[in-house]
């Protein structure tokens, strides 16, 4: 490669001393070498502070920026701020990437002149790892093509498919693009803070390329896998500062009815309301499966944010008998203490439905086909129903987030 540009990597490190190493680590060895290194310690109380400050002594490569707990947006524009580089990108304190990982971002972003690099991830759950690529097919977008993705950057087509995966962590920004874009974020937002960034900055792109670079590993901790049983409302909060971030940003946006912007916010702010509130509104009046489940012996399949938020409605109301819990994963969440067995346990339960616990719909006829192998009747099979029509997608958004109440 002839140009050697400086790439800034901000890291937000917080409570992860189990893991910042391993990621540092795999950030000093990268095979590209002009690297600016930000570790921003968010507060830590365990030891991070003292792990950064080390690894700093050891790299000149390495600055690290200690700052009171302000949370994941307020580390991101603490190391933003302290940044110098004309390229930018983040990892996550207690994820990894593989030693090409950046060499591949860099050499893409040159041989391009983008200015945004879109790579794909690798997501691992304790010993297994899947290869996530992002629904827009690899390759360069510009002009008319560049239009075409920002159309379906946040929905994809049917609900819920993002076309460009939320996340800033497997993107290689130019600084002038990110700048703003992440200093403008909302502190308060604590749930899709990615989305804040990633979607409003590829709308300031001329060129954006899409990659298969899988180099970027996710780490699925063990106490994320574990939601909160608190009531949905809990959340609701936050996720009504996301929705009303959006919507300003829309607001601010020319063409955005020609992007269809109403429509991609409302079907990404309704898939996390529908996942994490277990798909049933508080006042028991909505429900994203068929009310024929009322009353009946149910198994659950997904043991995600999903299934628990949705296991934990049934225990708190009693509107059904969950005599199953099944999923692929069922080991990793076993490790969690979680009561979920095999999918091929189907066999030996009584039961009257089995609800998917998914708003991929692709995923859900894949669960339906594989659940006929085991004998299940498509007939005693639920799936996540949502409205076709845009007004209605609004208004249930709406009726998650503010349970009727008006608002700005």
């Amino acid at each position: 490669m002839e140009k050697q540009p400086l790439i800034s990597i901000i890291v937000p490190v917080y409570m992860i001393d189990r893991y910042v190493g391993i990621c540092v680590e795999s950030i000093v060895n990268q095979t590209y070498r002009n690297l600016e290194i930000i570790l921003v310690d968010d507060g830590s109380k365990d030891r991070c502070s003292e792990i950064c400050d080390l690894y700093a002594s050891k790299d000149s490569r390495i600055r690290v920026v200690h700052k009171e707990n302000g949370g994941l947006v307020s580390a991101r524009k603490a190391g933003l701020a302290e940044s110098s580089g004309g390229l930018v990108t983040y990892v996550d304190g207690d994820d990894w990437i593989g030693p090409r990982f950046i060499e591949k971002l860099v050499t893409a972003q040159q041989e391009t002149d983008a200015d945004m690099v879109c790579a794909a991830q690798t997501r691992v759950i304790f010993d297994r790892k899947a290869e996530l690529l992002n629904a827009v097919p690899v390759g360069v977008y510009e002009g008319d093509g560049l239009v075409g993705i920002q159309k379906e950057m946040m929905s994809c087509g049917t609900f819920y498919r993002p076309g460009i995966t939320t996340y800033v962590w497997n993107k290689l920004f130019r600084r002038d693009v990110l700048y703003d874009v992440q200093m403008q974020v909302d502190e308060s937002i604590s749930i899709g803070e990615d989305a804040a960034v990633t979607y409003p900055a590829l709308l300031r792109c001329k060129r954006v390329t899409v990659t298969d670079n899988t180099e970027y590993h996710y780490r699925q901790r063990e106490d994320s896998m574990l939601k909160q049983s608190a009531g949905f409302s809990a959340e609701a909060g936050k996720l009504r500062s996301l929705y009303e971030y959006l919507i300003r940003w829309r607001d601010g946006v020319e063409n955005s009815s020609e992007l269809r912007l109403t429509e991609q916010i409302t079907d990404y702010v309704l898939s996390i309301c529908i996942m994490r509130s277990g798909g049933r509104l508080p006042e028991d009046d909505y429900s994203t499966f068929d009310k024929a489940y009322y009353g009946k012996r149910v198994v659950i399949y997904s043991a995600g944010t999903f299934g628990q938020q949705l296991v934990n409605r049934f225990r708190e109301t009693g509107h059904c008998r969950v005599v199953g819990w099944i999923d692929d994963d069922y080991w990793e969440y076993r490790r969690c203490c979680l009561d979920v067995d095999p999918i091929e346990k189907i066999r030996e339960m009584d039961f009257d439905y089995v609800l998917i616990d998914s708003v991929s719909e692709g995923f859900a006829k894949q669960t339906v086909s594989r659940l006929g192998e085991f004998g299940v009747s498509p007939r005693r099979i639920l799936t996540v129903t949502v409205p076709t029509d845009t007004d209605r997608r609004e208004l249930l958004t709406k009726r998650f987030l503010y349970g009727g109440r008006s608002h700005a």
